[in-house]
Formats: structure tokens, sequence, C-alpha cells
């Protein structure tokens, strides 16, 4: 019995295929399942119906030319191209050179009714979503216990801000009775008081998403009171829950970066926001004491204190300058006066009486001329130092001498 090797026989089945002319040029219909788009420009997906699926992939150079509409989960396509094995995996696929849409898929039809449905009821109005928790100290999470989704969201909640505590309630996220436990899930937690809820799971087909397309998860997110983030799948999927959700983030690892801020962010928040208030105050405080400064100033100029003290300087300044005047024109009137007194004194008669002279009355009338009296009248006779009482013995006019 020969025996063959592993590479002879893939081999071998790779010639067969490649000979078979059915196989060669064949149209296959079925539902796109597990879609990828490459970075180079290729499509990896599958066919599927009722009994089985097969892979499938559409090179970039046939894209251009056989795609004429984005190729997605759901959708029920009809593919032409070949089957040949892949030699290196021993597994055969179908290569596609065209692929047209046949109606839409069963799960796509029900996904495009049930959004229909929930957007006229208003459960997708932006005017219905709640903000997020600015700085949130609990964050609930519901998706499975294991897989790469929790581990990424640890790891990011962890990096972010270490501080935040992580409540998981261990959801089924695929398969039959998931919807099931992701509303538990929801209700729960929504029931501890929670700053955030993150839902989600990693990416898959539409059929491994199915359970957040039900709508008890949609109605249960919308209901919840506490702020919910979906992050379901890639980037490239979308389910109902994320139209419901008050945030939508396009992977787990975007959710919790969403729910969680990074601490160092808001720490440097709060420094730029002290530095900010400290300028205010500062600027402030400048500007209240320049403005007392300037109070007071016109506070001394006018105050009854300053007017009460130039008043008493201004009465200072009037009295000596009163003092002086008075003084002044008491000197001057005393010069005046002693100047007065001379002449005066010297007009005196008595100032005349000192040499000899004398001050002659006849009846208390000055005695004028001989002719005013008679032999044997009384004279009185006043000199500088007393009077006398006179008798005129004889009278002799001035004409008689002569």
């Amino acid at each position: 019995m020969k025996v063959y090797s592993v590479g002879q026989i893939n081999n071998y089945i790779k010639n067969i295929l490649a000979n078979d002319f059915l196989l060669r040029n064949i149209s296959i219909k079925g539902e796109v399942s597990n879609c990828k788009y490459h970075s180079m420009g290729h499509i990896y997906f599958s066919i599927k119906d009722e009994t089985g699926s097969m892979r499938c992939i559409m090179f970039k150079g046939n894209t251009l030319s056989g795609l004429k509409f984005r190729l997605q989960d759901g959708q029920s396509v009809i593919v032409k191209g070949s089957v040949q094995a892949y030699e290196r995996d021993g597994v055969y696929q179908l290569y596609a050179k065209e692929i047209s849409l046949d109606g839409t898929g069963d799960l796509s039809l029900r996904f495009l009714q049930l959004k229909e449905k929930l957007a006229e009821e208003g459960l997708f109005d932006f005017d219905k979503k709640k903000p997020l928790c600015p700085y949130p100290k609990k964050v609930g999470i519901v998706t499975a216990s294991t897989g790469a989704a929790i581990q990424d969201i640890l790891n990011i909640a962890k990096r972010r801000n270490p501080y935040v505590q992580l409540i998981l309630y261990p959801a089924k996220v695929q398969g039959e009775h998931a919807a099931q436990t992701i509303v538990k899930g929801i209700e729960t937690l929504d029931k501890m008081g929670l700053d955030t809820i993150i839902i989600g799971r990693g990416g898959g087909s539409i059929e491994d998403l199915w359970a957040f397309n039900e709508e008890i998860v949609a109605r249960a997110v919308f209901a919840a009171r506490t702020p919910i983030v979906s992050g379901i799948g890639h980037e490239i999927n979308a389910t109902i829950a994320d139209y419901t959700a008050d945030k939508w983030a396009p992977t787990p690892s975007a959710a919790c970066e969403l729910a969680i801020p990074d601490v160092m962010t808001i720490l440097h928040k709060i420094k730029d926001t002290e530095r900010f208030l400290y300028q205010q105050m500062n600027g402030r405080y400048r500007m209240a004491y320049l403005k007392l400064e300037s109070l007071r100033t016109k506070l001394e100029k006018n105050s009854p204190e300053g007017t009460l003290l130039r008043k008493k300087q201004y009465l200072s300044d009037l009295y000596d300058r009163m003092e002086a005047a008075v003084t002044g024109r008491m000197q001057r009137m005393k010069q005046r006066l002693e100047v007065d007194l001379a002449r005066l004194n010297g007009l005196s008669p008595t100032a005349k009486l000192i040499n000899g002279f004398g001050y002659i009355e006849r009846n208390g009338e000055p005695l004028r001329s001989v002719q005013e009296v008679k032999k044997g009248q009384p004279l009185t006779v006043t000199l500088h130092d007393g009077s006398l009482t006179a008798e005129v013995k004889q009278v002799s006019p001035a004409d008689e001498n002569i």
C-alpha cells in the first residue's frame, strides 16, 4: 500500500478542482458573513445558507470591476468565480470575480425593520441622549468575563485612571439567551447608582453580534437611567444597541476611553484652571488695590480732617499776616505819633515856659494885650512848675516905651 504526503494529496485535490469545468466558472448564492476588508484591498468573507458555508476571497484587481457596492454581513449575494484548493492549508474556497446583490438577507432585513421601527419611536433621538459623567468614580461593564474585550477595557481603564472602580456583570454576548443576559446586566448595574455603563464585545459576524440587535436590548439601553456607552465589534460593525446608546464607540477599547477620562489630562486641566484662577485673582486684587489707593487719595483730599488742617493752616497764615500787619501799622503809627508829639511839644505853650516864659490869664481867659487890663486888676500867671496870682501895678503900652 502506497503512502502519500499531505502536500501530494493537497496538490492532487487542487488539480482535480482546477480541471473541473463546473467549478472553474460557477455562480453561488448565499448570505455574506465574516466580511473583512484587508488593508491591501482584498476582501475575505464567507457565504452561507441553511446547510453550510463556504470561504471566499476577492482580490483587489477584481473588486474594481466586479463589485459595485460595499460588501457587508447579512447581504444576500450571488458570487461568480472559481472554486479552487488552497494547497498550503488544505482547504478549498471560492475565488470571486463578480459579486451582485440578490435581495436582502434575513438578518439584514430584520435589522433594517427594527431600526426603522425604533427610530420612529424616538429611541435614537439625540435630544434624549444622556450626557456622560465627566469624572466617573464607578463604571459598570456588561460583557463576557473572558475574552479580549474585557481585558482591553481593564488595561485601558487602569492606564487612564486607576482610581475608577470597575464593576463587571459577566453576560453572555453570543448565542441563545445572550440578549436576555445582556438586559439583565444592564438592569442590575443601573440599580447600583453607577456613573457610567459600558456594553460591548469583540468583533464578529452579524450572527455573532446579533444579541445586540435584539429589541429587548435596545429598549433596556434606552430605559436605563445611567448613561451607556456601546463598544460592539469593530468600526465596520453597527448594531441597534449602538444607535440606542448615549455614546457610541467603534470598539470596546474606544468605549472605555469615552467612559473613563485620562486622569493626567484631568490633572493638567486642574493645574491650568488653578493657574488661570490665580492670574484672575491676582489681576483683580491688583485692580482692587489700585482702586483702593485712588479712593484713599480722594478721601484724604476731601476728608474733613484734611479740610480742617488746611483751614487751620490758612487761619494761622492769616493770623501771622494780620499780626505782622497790625505790628507794622502800630510801628508806623507810633513813629508818626512820636513825630506829632515832637511837633506838638514844639508848639505847646507850656514847653516854652521852661525858659522863663509864663502864661497870663485874666478871669480865666488868656491875656493877649495890655489894653485888656487896668491897674489894680488881679492876674493869674502860669509857669512851667506851677501858677501864681499877681496884681497889676502899672500898665505900660508899647507906644509909650517908644
